[in-house]
């Protein structure tokens, strides 16, 4: 799944050997993110309002972080 941070950057979240790991996507490049992300988080809107948890204080006022499809951007409440 992947996420936009408030316009800023992109983070990819993927299940890896009964784990969650996330990347962040910039310009072609991939880092892996030295995030720990709660096991029981199993849809994109938990994982998307876990974010925003994290990475709050970059946000402009009625920013969120939203799930990046294929159909575009879903804001998640």
């Amino acid at each position: 799944m992947r996420f936009d941070v408030y316009g800023r950057f992109q983070i990819e979240v993927r299940r890896e050997t009964d784990e969650w790991v996330a990347y962040r996507i910039d310009l072609g490049k991939r880092t892996r993110l030295n995030l720990a992300i709660p096991e029981e988080l199993q849809t994109s809107a938990e994982l998307a309002r876990y974010l925003d948890d994290l990475y709050h204080e970059a946000a402009r006022p009625g920013q969120s972080v939203s799930v990046v499809g294929s159909a575009g951007q879903c804001p998640v409440p």
